[in-house]
């Protein structure tokens, strides 16, 4: 009888740990508005293309919370290296608001938006 449940107990964890490392689509998509990162590089797209910089560092805040939302979901379901390239282009694409690099910012904003589509590729 020992044996049997040491044998489940294995079970269960390498199964939950398989469902866990799977799971990294599931876990990224949105719960609310706040955490919607698809939605914020849609609107910061739109707009750094009218140049309303402003509204463009307001929306660039709400993608950088969305993602600090979003990644302890996905840590332990996607690359490390997908997450710091994300974190790299976020952090490029603030100085690029900064500067009002128009051309930049989008190039960062696309990149960043390949990377989130790459996540548990």
């Amino acid at each position: 009888m020992k044996k049997v449940t040491v044998y489940i107990i294995t079970a269960l964890t390498i199964t939950m740990f398989i469902l866990l490392m799977n799971a990294g689509n599931y876990l990224k998509s949105p719960r609310g508005q706040d955490d919607n990162f698809p939605l914020h590089i849609k609107l910061l797209t739109e707009n750094i293309k009218n140049e309303q910089w402003q509204k463009a560092g307001e929306n660039l805040e709400k993608l950088a919370l969305a993602w600090k939302k979003i990644v302890p979901r996905i840590q332990y379901s996607v690359e490390k290296d997908e997450i710091n390239a994300i974190n790299v282009n976020l952090a490029r694409l603030k100085s690029y608001i900064t500067t009002r690099d128009k051309s930049n910012a989008l190039a960062e904003l696309n990149e960043a938006f390949e990377h989130w589509n790459d996540l548990n590729r």
